[in-house]
């Protein structure tokens, strides 16, 4: 039993981490996906509460193909603890995938397997990109899978991005 680990933020998940995932699915027997930044939400960068991510990610992969756990998983603010954490958090994996230099870092120095997957349309897959569209009300619904859109609309996050990003 081979089982992968990848972690995001997911501020929103978009159509780049379905991407990754698919190629990931293919690679091993289970999927560990870490929510990352779990106590974070209703900020401009991290509008998005981590049981909201964790449905926009259940429902964009429920086709997969391959089994996954989604966990929340709460920064520590301690790098050289980080992966610790992380596994006292989430079943055993085998490898971590991740193009992030400093998670690519923290796994290696540690011993565990890194692969970096090719980015999926980096420039404008982004969760920045995605929430600058949506708070200047430009196009955005075609970069993310339609559950996506949908847990979105259920939970007027639009809406909630605009209204935490207004001065008082």
């Amino acid at each position: 039993m081979k089982r992968g680990f990848y972690i995001g933020r997911f501020q929103p998940y978009h159509n780049g981490h379905q991407s990754v995932l698919e190629h990931i699915a293919g690679k091993v027997d289970e999927i560990i996906i870490g929510v990352g930044s779990a106590q974070l939400s209703h900020q401009i960068d991290n509008p998005f509460t981590a049981g909201e991510r964790v449905l926009m990610i259940t429902r964009s992969l429920e086709s997969l193909g391959c089994p996954f756990y989604v966990i929340p998983i709460e920064d520590i603010q301690r790098n050289a603890l980080w992966v610790a954490h992380v596994r006292s958090m989430t079943p055993p994996f085998d490898i971590c995938y991740s193009s992030n230099p400093l998670v690519v870092r923290l796994f290696g120095e540690v011993g565990i397997k890194v692969q970096s997957p090719a980015m999926y349309e980096r420039e404008t897959l982004s969760g920045t990109e995605i929430r600058r569209r949506m708070l200047n009300n430009e196009p955005w619904k075609s970069l993310v899978p339609p559950a996506v859109v949908q847990v979105i609309k259920e939970i007027d996050g639009t809406r909630r991005l605009r209204q935490i990003a207004q001065d008082d």
